[in-house]
């Protein structure tokens, strides 16, 4: 069972998903928080295998909980759920290790599938978040260092090139006749060499360097 944790200030919201996520095959809810200024401690408590975490919350949002949470957790998996569609905040939430970003309307099938491709490897976004990374991609102007500045070898590029496309660890294993546990391996050092903790993070840096 994938064990999940909410963090939501809105009570009727946490609630609501929650009925979704504990009537999904193999998804349930160990964690639901009104607040985010003790997530260390609650995600430490509840022992989730990943989080949903809302951005605009009181004492501590979601950012900077998520930053607090990747730097204690580096293994727990982190899905934004918000209503906040602001670029500078989806890369802020992606910069401190977010590894996925869905707006609150997004359909709940859409949504637990997207829970799935998280604990998979992937980077699950709701489309208009897509599309805006995307825009990113587009809106490169400038050529910039290739990631030979890391040295990363040929099939780690092969493979952080197939992650900006979106591919799931499971897809990248397939797409390239190796195991998932080699897939795992290589992308584990990709992230040592590019000094990030996430698939999202890494994404995040091979946009802004250029390398997608």
């Amino acid at each position: 069972m994938i064990k999940i944790a909410i963090f939501d200030d809105n009570r009727e919201q946490r609630d609501a998903l929650s009925a979704v996520l504990n009537a999904a095959d193999g998804l349930g809810v160990v964690g639901a928080y009104n607040s985010a200024h003790k997530v260390a401690e609650d995600v430490e408590a509840s022992s989730p295998d990943l989080v949903l975490m809302d951005i605009d919350m009181p004492v501590v949002d979601g950012i900077k909980a998520v930053a607090i949470l990747r730097a204690r957790f580096k293994d727990l998996r982190i899905v934004m759920l918000t209503v906040i569609e602001d670029d500078d905040r989806i890369f802020a939430a992606i910069r401190a290790g977010a590894d996925g970003y869905f707006l609150k309307q997004t359909d709940p099938d859409r949504l637990i599938q997207g829970i799935r491709e998280a604990m998979e490897g992937g980077a699950p976004m709701s489309p208009s978040i897509a599309r805006r990374v995307l825009r990113m991609m587009e809106g490169r102007q400038t050529p910039a260092p290739k990631p030979d500045e890391f040295q990363l070898t040929p099939r780690e590029k092969e493979i952080l090139s197939l992650l900006v496309k979106g591919y799931t660890y499971k897809r990248i294993a397939s797409e390239l006749n190796l195991s998932y546990a080699t897939v795992n391996r290589h992308v584990s050092n990709v992230y040592v060499k590019l000094r990030v903790h996430s698939v999202n993070e890494a994404v995040a840096l091979a946009v802004r360097k250029g390398w997608a």
